[in-house]
């Protein structure tokens, strides 16, 4: 697959061909969301506790003897019917996380990759760089390149020249910047475009190819 490769400036320079076993490869619905609900998954932190009848305060005296005054017998005020009292099947903390094999993800991520691109979701410049980290310029830039969509940025690496698109694209709404080794597929699902500089996209053909 053949794509136009532009500048910051939203020219087209030249053209590159996507390496096909990533952005060609058969788009598996089924496989791409097991990776998402287990990235879901696996970002709970499963902290969340409530307090079981032994655990809350009060309740040791029986309110009432046992026999003889008609009511229900009862054995302590912290019992889940009285209020204030603990809780029955609710929920305690737990691990969410779920396994899923490398080969399986790398695939997952194919072909989230592959169906940006037939939906022309790939943006591919030149390299991501601005002369300062200034907001306003990587707005302009975003807008000639990608309009008014939601834009993944993916960098391959951190650097200097790179800092300065992180502090630039920190404070856009609709704009994240990722490490092509970081790369998921919750990102790529949230977000309309991918823009992909050529450096990115060697490291994106080294480790999914």
């Amino acid at each position: 697959m053949k794509v136009d490769v532009f500048n910051m400036e939203g020219q087209k320079v030249k053209q590159v061909e996507l390496p096909a076993a990533i952005f060609e490869a058969p788009i598996n619905i089924d496989l791409m969301h097991q990776a998402y609900v287990r990235q879901m998954a696996n970002a709970r932190l499963g902290t969340h506790d409530t307090k079981v009848r032994g655990e809350v305060s009060g309740g040791g005296k029986k309110p009432w003897k046992q026999k003889g005054t008609g009511r229900a017998r009862q054995g302590s005020t912290r019992a889940a019917q009285w209020v204030g009292g603990g809780r029955i099947f609710t929920p305690h903390p737990r691990k969410y996380t779920q396994r899923m094999p490398l080969k399986m993800r790398r695939a997952a991520l194919r072909s989230a990759l592959s169906a940006k691109a037939a939906e022309a979701g790939i943006v591919v410049v030149e390299d991501l760089n601005l002369s300062e980290p200034k907001t306003r310029l990587m707005a302009q830039a975003l807008n000639r390149l990608v309009g008014q969509s939601s834009v993944l940025l993916v960098i391959p690496e951190k650097s200097a020249s790179y800092d300065v698109v992180v502090r630039a694209a920190n404070n856009i709404e609709g704009a994240k910047v990722l490490l092509a080794g970081y790369l998921n597929i919750r990102d790529l699902f949230t977000f309309e475009k991918v823009l992909l500089p050529l450096p990115a996209l060697d490291v994106l053909n080294s480790t999914l190819a």
